[in-house]
């Protein structure tokens, strides 16, 4: 059976491959897009970095993820050892930052080339492989919700090695509290400091995130650790109820009221809920009713305020994780209408869509007719030179 399906495929891409070969030349619905991989990432005191699209295609991401290793090298190296780095500034100014630049545009010019990186033929590749669950000549937004998680958890996975790979000092696989450096921002701060009270780099953070007992962190644990909206580990996501707290809870009696609530939580449980996650709902008196009604029922004790405990029911809404993400994108490029660049979270992969039957799935020709939709988060119009702007949705 899988041998059959294989042929298929192969059949039925070779046969578009030579329909759009000796088609009729006409013009293209598509202006010419220059590929362009993002160079704006920033490693702050955040436990992960800003959430942009996933890249869909795993020789853009692998390339995105080289640039950022060495860009995040190069901050490693001026926090950890600044000798070396004056050092080396001294011996050839201003040369250290040229290679990674030049790289970055070897990178693009790869991508631009197509007789080295064909958008048709990577559709043709790619498409059986995410066109799994069944293998049907169909992908669904399920499939593709599954197809950008895998490449999402793959990314969280290669950066989490990255800071393995520094905490673990005696290089035995785990990770110890002893071994972990906090954030340099913690490092540069006292006690005083706004945010220096947060749990996040804390003792008590580690200890959520060893799922074992054991005092130590394998890179499943250590990968919780550095991301805990995506765990399972139902003591993180306990702890995160706490976090939620301490951070809501403007009056310090231990426990969020409804006015705590209303100003933050519920919006953001109401964003999750319309799938926009963008934080840009005004405060409106009249969700006052929706939100006495969705406190009610988080307040199963009936005191007029929320625990830790009672929060557990929508912390995956304050805190989402990649596969809402994941399925976010995957349903804006199946069936959401086009719309500006400025207004949602994944706007440039909203400016096509490539279900054209509006079946609500995509066959391979409807991909290959709509390429940009796929690669849009990495294009760049030659009539426009503006870059498409991402924005940080996380607090």
């Amino acid at each position: 059976m899988g041998k059959v399906s294989i042929l298929i495929y192969i059949t039925v891409a070779v046969l578009i491959l030579f329909l759009i070969s000796y088609s009729p030349s006409k013009p293209s619905n598509h202006r010419h897009r220059r590929l362009k991989l993002r160079s704006n990432f920033t490693f702050s005191h955040q436990v992960r970095p800003p959430h942009d699209p996933v890249p869909f295609d795993p020789i853009v991401a692998d390339l995105e993820l080289r640039r950022e290793d060495r860009h995040w090298e190069r901050q490693y190296m001026e926090h950890a050892h600044p000798e070396l780095v004056q050092h080396e500034s001294d011996s050839a100014p201003g040369a250290e930052s040229q290679p990674e630049w030049e790289d970055f545009a070897d990178a693009e010019d790869y991508l631009n080339d197509e007789e080295r990186f064909n958008v048709t033929d990577r559709l043709v590749v790619l498409f059986p492989r995410i066109d799994a669950d069944p293998a049907d000549g169909f992908v669904t937004e399920h499939e593709l919700t599954q197809w950008n998680l895998q490449q999402a958890e793959r990314e969280v996975m290669h950066r989490t090695q990255r800071e393995m790979d520094v905490h673990d000092k005696n290089k035995d696989g785990f990770v110890s509290f002893a071994e972990y450096e906090p954030p340099s921002w913690v490092l540069n701060a006292d006690n005083t400091s706004f945010g220096y009270d947060m749990g996040w780099w804390k003792e008590e953070h580690f200890n959520a995130s060893d799922a074992d007992g054991d005092g130590l962190l394998n890179i499943t644990e250590f990968n919780d650790f550095l991301h805990p909206a995506d765990t399972k580990n139902p003591k993180l996501l306990q702890w995160l109820c706490k976090e939620e707290l301490r951070e809501r809870d403007t009056d310090k009696d231990g426990k969020v009221n409804f006015k705590e609530f209303f100003h933050g939580l519920f919006d953001m449980v109401r964003n999750y809920d319309e799938e926009g996650h963008n934080s840009s709902h005004q405060f409106d008196d009249s969700m006052e009713g929706p939100a006495k009604k969705l406190f009610a029922q988080l307040d199963k004790d009936g005191d007029g305020y929320l625990s830790d405990v009672e929060l557990l029911p929508v912390i995956g809404k304050l805190h989402p994780s990649e596969s809402y993400y994941a399925k976010q994108q995957a349903d804006y490029i199946i069936s959401q209408e086009p719309c500006s660049a400025s207004s949602v979270n994944f706007a440039p992969v909203l400016l096509y869509r490539a279900d054209a039957d509006k079946d609500g799935r995509l066959t391979l020709a409807e991909m290959i007719d709509n390429p940009y939709v796929f690669y849009s988060a990495i294009f760049n119009d030659d009539e426009d030179e503006d870059d498409y702007e991402y924005h940080d949705e996380f607090r």
